[in-house]
């Protein structure tokens, strides 16, 4: 709404008001999941193939097809929560570069030329060195387009609770969680030792992700009065509270006690288990430190 207008310069002045609901809700949710999974199955298969790469040669054609499918889910749901939806050709032919959100479109643009490369060099052309070649630069834009989403999120400078350092760490374990809990589920052919490994990845990804949430749990309200109105939410009866624990457990705790019991005892069982509940677990754990810091009104 229009409140003034100053001849002088031309300004608009306009009145501030409270954001009505929040504005980020599930779809970025499965934005910042599906692009964890897209780019976190990229890292795991480069570390497979150099540390296993005899026994792990079969993994690249269906790694490039589930970062393929993945990221083209991520891409899908940033088109579909822009408000002018229909507009997205505008990051690419009026981009502003100061924006994490165009900075990201162009990377993730750049990343599914790469992956379209690994596609033709493992199904069509089915030439392992080719694929190998593209995997590097693969490996290395894979970075930057995990780590965009933690930009986008800091540059709400009004969310003290989304620091840009906190964040890029969360979103690379998120998708070295994802993508060794993926890779757990498809490689069955892999020898127990490469098992053993993605185990202990997603195991040292979960306790270390838990770490750092427990940290911003506790000494965040010392920090700053916004992050301690806004961890309310998650603390005591708040009304997140469940949810934020239950994505805790099902996603770093159990996982870890999993891998633990599964390298002790030679179990291969328990590290599925431990994968689908890493999965399960990092979606609602991400869909709640994505919504609390909007249930503070702005105005």
């Amino acid at each position: 709404m229009v409140h003034d207008a100053l001849a002088a310069t031309n300004a608009v002045v306009t009145l501030d008001v409270a954001l009505p609901s929040v504005i980020w809700g599930w779809i970025i949710t499965m934005n910042m999941w599906a692009k964890s999974i897209g780019t976190g199955i990229i890292f795991v298969a480069f570390y497979m193939l150099k540390k296993y790469p005899n026994e792990a040669g079969f993994i690249r054609l269906p790694t490039a097809i589930i970062s393929f499918i993945f990221i083209n889910m991520f891409l899908l749901f940033t088109v579909i929560d822009l408000h002018q939806m229909f507009r997205f050709w505008h990051i690419f032919f009026h981009p502003n570069f100061t924006s994490a959100i165009t900075v990201g479109a162009w990377m993730a643009t750049l990343f599914m030329g790469l992956l379209m490369g690994l596609l033709y060099a493992s199904f069509i052309k089915k030439d392992t060195a080719l694929f190998d070649k593209i995997l590097l630069p693969t490996v290395i834009l894979a970075v930057p387009v995990t780590l965009y989403t933690a930009g986008l999120m800091a540059q709400s400078t009004a969310r003290e609770l989304w620091q840009m350092p906190t964040e890029s760490v969360q979103m690379i374990l998120a998708a070295t969680l994802s993508g060794s809990a993926v890779m757990l589920l498809i490689a069955n052919k892999l020898p127990y030792e490469a098992r053993r490994d993605l185990g202990l990845v997603l195991a040292f990804s979960g306790s270390a992700a838990f770490i750092i949430y427990m940290a911003e749990l506790v000494f965040g309200p010392m920090k700053a009065e916004e992050v301690a109105v806004t961890l309310e939410a998650i603390k005591g009866h708040g009304e997140y509270t469940s949810m934020f624990w239950i994505g805790q457990v099902l996603g770093f705790i159990l996982p870890t006690v999993l891998v633990i019991l599964s390298v002790t005892n030679r179990t291969e069982g328990l590290l599925k288990l431990a994968a689908v509940s890493a999965l399960v677990g990092l979606w609602i754990t991400k869909h709640v430190w994505l919504v609390i810091p909007q249930l503070l009104n702005l105005s």
